[in-house]
This record gives C-alpha cells, sequence and structure tokens, in this order.
C-alpha cells in the first residue's frame, strides 16, 4: 500500500460505499504555485494597518483551483469567539461580488455573509455605514471578494463607481483586499489606476505537461483510497490525464475522482486508460464543441 499516504490508509476499511463518499469529499492537494500564493496571503494578513494597504489579485482561468485556495486560506482563520466582549470576532471574511457592479448589493453581500439584520430597501449611505461600524466591530483584518470580474457587467460609470466603493472600503478599514476572478479580473482593476497600483496580480496558469504536473498525480493518487496501485505519473497514462483535463486542476480532480468511483464500481480498484474510459469523460474544448454544434 506505498500509493497511499498514513491519513488514506484506513479509509480501505470502510465499506464501497463509504469510501466512494470518500472519494467524492473536498481535498486539498498542494503544489508550489499554490503555497506562494498562500504565503502572500499571509504576509498581507501580518502587515500593520495603515492608509494605503497592499492588496492582491489573484486570477486564472475558470476551475483551475481559485475558489479551493481561498477555502484553504480561510480556513487557517475561522470565526472566533470572543470571551470580552459581545460579538464574535472575523480576521477574514470571504464574499461574492454581486452579478452586476452594484454598491446596494455589494452592502447585501457583506452583511448577509456576517448574518446582519438589514432592510433591503435602506438607503446606500445607510448600509454603507452600518457595513462599516460592523467591520470594525468584529475585527476584520483581511476582504476576499470572489468573482471579482462582475465588475464587468456593468458600463463603465458603474465599473468606476463600484471600484471607488472598494478603495472606500480599503482606506477606511485599513484593511488588505483580495480580488478573485478570472484574468478579465486584471482588466477591470486597470480601469482605475489608484487601485491597479495597490493590486500585486497573482497568476494561477494552466498546468504544462512536466515534472510538477506529474508530482501533482502522485499527490492525487496517494489521497484516494484504492486498494491497488494507478501509477498515474506514467508517461501514457499520465499524457492522458493531461490531455482530458486541459492542464486544468479543477478538471483533473473531477477527472480522477469519477475514474476512482468507475474503479471501485467494476473491481479494477485502479485506474487505468481502460477505466479513463469507462467514465465517458469529455475534455473542456470537447464539450464546448459539442454545446456550439448544437445552437
Amino acid at each position: 500500500m506505498s500509493h497511499l499516504n498514513a491519513a488514506t490508509l484506513p479509509f480501505l476499511e470502510l465499506s464501497d460505499e463509504e469510501r466512494i463518499v470518500r472519494i467524492r469529499s473536498p481535498r486539498w492537494i498542494g503544489y508550489s504555485r499554490s503555497k506562494e500564493i498562500l504565503d502572500k496571503l499571509e504576509d498581507l494578513l501580518s502587515r500593520p494597518k495603515s492608509h494605503r494597504m497592499d492588496n492582491l489579485l489573484i486570477v486564472g482561468d475558470t476551475n483551475n483551483g481559485k475558489t479551493a485556495l481561498i477555502n484553504r486560506f480561510c480556513a487557517r482563520y475561522p470565526v472566533q469567539e470572543n470571551a470580552d466582549g459581545d460579538h464574535t470576532l472575523v480576521p477574514v471574511l470571504l464574499i461574492q461580488a454581486p452579478p452586476v457592479p452594484d454598491e446596494g448589493r455589494f452592502y447585501n453581500a457583506i452583511l448577509d455573509s456576517i448574518f446582519a439584520p438589514y432592510k433591503p430597501n435602506d438607503r446606500v449611505d445607510k448600509k454603507q455605514m452600518q457595513v462599516l461600524k460592523i467591520l470594525k466591530t468584529i475585527g476584520l483584518r483581511m476582504l476576499i471578494i470572489d468573482e471579482i470580474h462582475h465588475i464587468l457587467a456593468g458600463n463603465l460609470n458603474k465599473q468606476r463607481a463600484f471600484l471607488n466603493v472598494i478603495k472606500f472600503m480599503g482606506n477606511e478599514l485599513q484593511i488588505p483586499i483580495v480580488g478573485v476572478g478570472t484574468n478579465e479580473a486584471y482588466r477591470a482593476i486597470q480601469t482605475d489606476t489608484q487601485l491597479s497600483n495597490r493590486f500585486e496580480p497573482a497568476v494561477l496558469p494552466r498546468w504544462k505537461f512536466d515534472k510538477e504536473f506529474l508530482r501533482l498525480l502522485v499527490s492525487f493518487e496517494r489521497m484516494l483510497p484504492l486498494k491497488n496501485a494507478s501509477n498515474l505519473q506514467e508517461t501514457s497514462l499520465a499524457t492522458k490525464l493531461f490531455s482530458l483535463s486541459e492542464g486544468y486542476i479543477g478538471e483533473l480532480s473531477r477527472l480522477l475522482t469519477a475514474a476512482s468511483v468507475q474503479a471501485i464500481l467494476c473491481g479494477a480498484e485502479h485506474i487505468d486508460e481502460k477505466v479513463i474510459s469507462a467514465t465517458k469523460w469529455v475534455s473542456p474544448s470537447d464539450r464546448k464543441r459539442q454545446l456550439d454544434r448544437s445552437i
């Protein structure tokens, strides 16, 4: 069982159904670029307050590990009980940008995330004051805005207004703000010179077929509770997995999950090209071509 790590070995004692549940559960695979970005986030969080805090913009293609990375970071800083006060402490707050760049919806998202009561029809300036007061009270040290590329869903005036809100929040709270989104997010931030100077881009690129990708496959295999070794890093199998995932770690994770479930159901207890074929996996490019033909 040398193909598994020590934490995975006990799951071999579970039933097939229980192992499948385990395989389908979220997992974290650390790799060099993710660790670099996590270190940047830690560095930002440790900096003292100032009127001009540095920010970070995490960008990458869809399904390439951005959400898993920020969830991993947020898990390090959960909500804390405050024995000396009448409220909890929230060191890091993760929200999703509204589908359109709208200041009122932005404040609603913040208030919803911290379960604060509010009236949706209140004036924007009242919501703003409420948000600032609460975020200062709970000791917020970092605000993370996922799907920040939604800014581009509005016209230029709305984009600028929304970016001004982000700038204002950072200045008033004196905390770092982290934006997370697709490559379009970088273009959105660039429309404001002051913000673009404050937001350092941190790119999560698509994977290349190299030694690090092979190491990634080894890491995945060690966490999948299959009784037999798959040797995912062997050239032919690794090439197949890279081709079907097209360098997206999210695609690779879903593909290996489907293949592992198939390996248990068919009794093979390892992943090979036959098992992968049985999943009927379609690569992202082929899915897009199929969709284009059907429209």
